[in-house]
């Protein structure tokens, strides 16, 4: 008996040095938290969210306004550092253990900083980069941070009450999946094109829940001014007629000068595109196709 347990041994020691060499686990990924964007005047920025989307701004932190989808889920506009340039600042995933996260990253040889930060509302964070350069932000919703703390305040009438998806540029699409498939766990599920032979779009979903990022293919960068439409957020409404019927009908409609059009988009869901004051998109989309059935993914190559 003593003879076999030295015979493991050995084994034993080398399965725990395999275990040892693999690193961390990743922790949970568990949605998109929000987009953080710049605006030129937070005021007009404010009327158009709160006034005509109808989301509230709990927080008040100085210059920022932080607008409430949901519990887990904001929209962040930030002053802009300069005129003319990418609306993005960064956006977010949540996470049930950010410290944890960052051991695992730093294992994967991302680049993290030394500890985990605490936002002004108390929450863990840090940030990332992916390989087109957007600063990815990691957060984790602390139990005695204001976001635990006020569930199920500040939601009134809203346009809608769940962020989608975010929409980012990238541009090599081969680094961006093996970032956030291959080290952050996310699940691509769709590929789609504006015209059958070059592939316009690839929706990542996010390990361990159901919002995802869409990756915005290009060829060539857009300029810094025009790239509004392609960083953009998806919110959801159940009935996009209703929606329409809904911001319509609000007072601040009358300062809104774009057209309230319906289409039906690649993927076969019906959706309105809006527009905040500095040209960043907000896509109003149905959740499920115009007839049930899922859209097909493309075969097409990406345009680089």
């Amino acid at each position: 008996m003593g003879g076999a347990i030295k015979t493991l041994l050995p084994l034993f020691a080398a399965m725990a040095l395999a275990h040892a060499a693999d690193g961390p686990a990743r922790p949970h990924i568990t949605g998109v938290s929000h987009m953080a964007i710049f605006a030129h005047d937070i005021a007009k920025s404010r009327a158009f969210y709160h006034d005509f989307l109808g989301y509230d701004d709990p927080y008040h932190l100085d210059t920022v306004a932080v607008f409430k989808v949901n519990d887990r889920q904001y929209i962040e506009v930030f002053p802009e550092q300069s005129a003319g340039t990418d609306r993005l600042f960064h956006i977010a995933i949540e996470t049930d253990n950010a410290e944890g996260l960052r051991q695992f990253l730093a294992s994967k040889g991302v680049k993290v900083p030394a500890k985990v930060a605490a936002s002004r509302v108390g929450n863990g964070n840090f940030n990332i980069t992916d390989p087109d350069g957007h600063t990815v932000e990691i957060v984790q919703y602390m139990p005695d941070g204001l976001t635990v703390r006020e569930q199920g305040k500040f939601m009134p009438d809203r346009v809608s009450a769940r962020l989608m998806h975010v929409g980012i540029l990238v541009g090599s699409l081969a680094p961006a999946v093996d970032f956030y498939g291959g080290i952050l766990g996310f699940h691509e599920f769709w590929r789609g094109s504006h015209d059958g032979k070059v592939l316009s779009w690839v929706n990542m979903r996010v390990p361990d829940g159901d919002t995802y990022i869409e990756f915005m293919l290009y060829d060539r960068l857009p300029a810094p001014a025009a790239r509004g439409t392609a960083h953009h957020m998806c919110l959801e409404v159940p009935d996009i007629e209703k929606a329409k019927a809904w911001l319509e009908a609000r007072p601040a409609f009358h300062e809104y000068t774009r057209p309230l059009e319906i289409h039906t988009g690649v993927n076969r869901k019906r959706q309105l595109n809006l527009y905040d004051p500095d040209g960043t998109r907000l896509e109003l989309m149905e959740p499920t196709t115009v007839d049930g059935k899922p859209a097909l993914s493309s075969t097409a190559a990406p345009p680089r």
